[in-house]
């Protein structure tokens, strides 16, 4: 079981910056595929960027290739996200997610334990 805590979302402008953190707690975190989704108001939940356990690979959505960068420390147990270029579409609530096996697809069904949640709003 792995227990998942967001933080680091919040209001920025058009072309700024933020960092997403996601704090995991719980057995087996290092050999997990970890991944961030996102969910607008009235839309799915999309794949946004996910990294392997040991971050040889990384996987991203078409959408925020070259602006965003996932990344993770196993010694603390954490996964980023760096997003720069920050864009009016790019608003959502930001997810962190788990998948016990190596899979890094983009289905959030392929996805076990997830967080709660932080919110991310870009002005234009």
């Amino acid at each position: 079981q792995v227990q998942l805590v967001e933080s680091g979302g919040g209001l920025v402008q058009a072309g700024g910056s933020l960092r997403l953190s996601c704090a995991a707690s719980g057995r087996g975190f290092s050999s997990h595929t970890m991944a961030w989704f996102r969910q607008a108001p009235g839309k799915e939940r999309d794949f946004v960027a996910a990294v392997s356990w040991n971050a040889d690979s990384t996987n991203y959505a078409d959408s925020v290739k070259g602006r965003f960068t996932i990344s993770r420390d196993n010694a603390k147990n954490m996964v980023y996200l760096q997003m720069n270029s920050l864009k009016p579409e790019d608003s959502a609530i930001y997810y962190c997610a788990a998948n016990r096996g190596f899979g890094m697809g983009k289905g959030h069904y392929e996805y076990d334990y997830w967080g709660q949640g932080t919110q991310v709003t870009v002005s234009s």
